[in-house]
């Protein structure tokens, strides 16, 4: 059974979406008998880490772990969408380099046994930066998990389009790492998966004649979310239970 995090645009403290997901890798281990998988997206790939780092009683629950540009160290180029004079929303403030919510997430050990780790990142990530290599902000080397950190270019060397929306919405090469983790014991294995993917437009499921306009229509909402949302001047407190060391 799996869960699905996009939290690009979610803009409020993510203590709060982390506790979202901790109920949810319960109901579902519950009422399914099963492991649970999680997928997360940019943010969404941080949240349920932090899950993970303060609800130990999930861990045992889940199976799979595959992020998606996933900010698990935060961004410096966030860090410029929160200058101080004009404050940002509080889901962008934790995912600034160096955050509370960053550090408390990552500390002790970043991954736990008996979770199977699975980051995909592209080099031509706009928004998650730095991504040039494995010590870039979305990959994790630390704790008992198994852990692969794999780039887009290191299966197709050739692809500089993937950027931050593509690897977690219609990015071929990302869909087939995310398959190979799924389907076999362990994190995905970049040499299992056939480099005709690199031929592909996009991930099975993605109509071709509506992807433009549904894609704009992404843009356009993540852009709204940007700019209109209200900001607050500093990052959310971390709350009473969160604890580093």
């Amino acid at each position: 059974m799996r869960v699905a995090e996009h939290a690009f645009t979610r803009v409020v403290d993510a203590q709060v979406s982390a506790e979202y997901v901790v109920h949810a890798v319960r109901h579902i281990h519950q009422t399914s008998g099963r492991k649970v998988d999680i997928l997360g997206h940019s943010q969404g790939g941080l949240v349920p880490r932090f899950a993970m780092r303060f609800w130990p009683d999930i861990r045992p629950m889940i199976d799979d772990y595959v992020g998606f540009g996933a900010t698990n160290h935060g961004s410096f180029l966030v860090n410029t969408l929160c200058p101080p004079a004009l404050g940002c929303s509080p889901s962008l403030w934790q995912q600034t380099a160096e955050s509370n919510f960053a550090r408390a997430t990552n500390s002790h050990q970043e991954t736990f046994k008996g979770i199977s780790y699975t980051n995909i990142y592209t080099h031509t990530d706009e928004f998650v930066q730095p991504a040039l290599d494995d010590t870039g902000t979305s990959s994790l080397h630390t704790g008992d998990g198994r852990m692969t950190n794999v780039a887009i270019q290191d299966v197709c060397p050739l692809d500089l389009a993937s950027e931050h929306i593509a690897v977690g919405t219609y990015d071929p090469v990302a869909y087939a790492l995310a398959m190979d983790a799924l389907n076999h014991d362990g994190p995905a294995e970049p040499g299992r998966v056939s480099r005709t993917v690199c031929t592909r437009l996009f991930m099975p499921g993605v109509e071709t004649l509506q992807f433009a306009t549904e894609y704009v229509n992404s843009m356009t909402a993540i852009a709204k979310e940007l700019v209109l949302h209200a900001r607050t001047p500093a990052e959310p407190p971390l709350k009473p239970y969160v604890f580093a060391g």
